[in-house]
């Protein structure tokens, strides 16, 4: 039962119409097999309601995800685990950082560089050859928040001033490429077109189209801690306090979690939900 007539409300507060097909698409997302998919989109099309939230929607179609597999309900969950990198946005710099490294990037976080007129903190430093990208992270801790024109706009005045400051001009740093904004939501049209306009490279949750966040995460399958369905909120904090930001991070580390004094049994658990998402420990 599809109710295409029936109005949803996204956490904007924005009513739209319930679509069957992207909820589809985002239960496919998650790796789960077509009886699954096809069950929940049953379930959850006779329990829908007018106004229902999406919010609502989202979570117990977790529910019943995790009720088939838990890695189905990891990867279901992914654009909640990234807010859940908050609320100071320090983890999700890291967890930047670390998607460029395995795209070929060497970086660092929080360099300062001098501008032909003040100092700056870049979040992301990235380099590639003889290449150098400037890279800013814009994280938001609460649904429904996009990032303005005004992000952007205020970036790129940055860059201009380090681009034309003694730390890199004539300093043998190589070549600066465009500048990059990346957010855990979503850039408004404006925000899109003045990044266009001024040659910028913007990155969110669903653009570019194909090379998004979201898709970069599954590619690479690099899977933040705050995936995992096992881990409580106190242990996740725990984690991100001591900078393992990412499943791979803690499959290479997982003494931490005797730190944290879970026993051997949840250990092996925790150990296999990762290794499920993320693929055996790197060598």
């Amino acid at each position: 039962m599809s109710n295409p007539g029936k109005k949803i409300r996204k956490s904007s507060g924005k009513e739209v119409r319930y679509s069957e097909k992207k909820l589809r698409r985002s239960l496919m997302r998650s790796g789960a097999d077509a009886q699954t998919v096809d069950s929940i989109v049953a379930t959850l099309g006779e329990e829908l309601y007018e106004g229902m939230t999406t919010r609502e929607i989202h979570n117990r179609a977790f529910a019943l995800l995790r009720a088939a597999q838990n890695t189905f309900a990891s990867r279901y969950k992914l654009k909640n685990a990234i807010y859940e990198l908050g609320p100071t946005g320090f983890p999700f710099e890291k967890f930047i950082s670390a998607l460029l490294n395995h795209s070929g990037y060497q970086t660092e976080t929080n360099r300062e560089f001098q501008g032909a007129c003040v100092r700056h903190e870049i979040d992301v430093v990235a380099r590639n050859g003889d290449s150098l990208t400037l890279i800013e992270c814009k994280f938001h801790s609460e649904h429904g928040r996009n990032c303005s024109v005004r992000i952007p706009l205020y970036i790129h005045s940055r860059y201009r001033d380090v681009a034309a400051g003694p730390s890199v001009s004539g300093a043998g740093q190589g070549v600066l490429k465009p500048a990059w904004v990346v957010t855990n939501t979503r850039f408004t049209s404006d925000a899109l077109a003045y990044g266009k306009c001024s040659g910028m490279y913007l990155l969110s949750w669903g653009h570019p189209r194909g090379n998004a966040l979201k898709d970069r995460i599954d590619r690479h399958r690099l899977y933040p801690i705050t995936v995992s369905v096992l881990l409580s909120a106190r242990e996740k904090q725990f984690l991100l306090e001591r900078e393992v930001v990412l499943g791979r991070q803690l499959l290479r580390a997982p003494h931490f979690l005797d730190h944290l004094g879970v026993s051997d049994n949840r250990k092996g658990r925790i150990i296999k939900e990762f290794e499920a998402l993320c693929g055996k420990k790197d060598k």
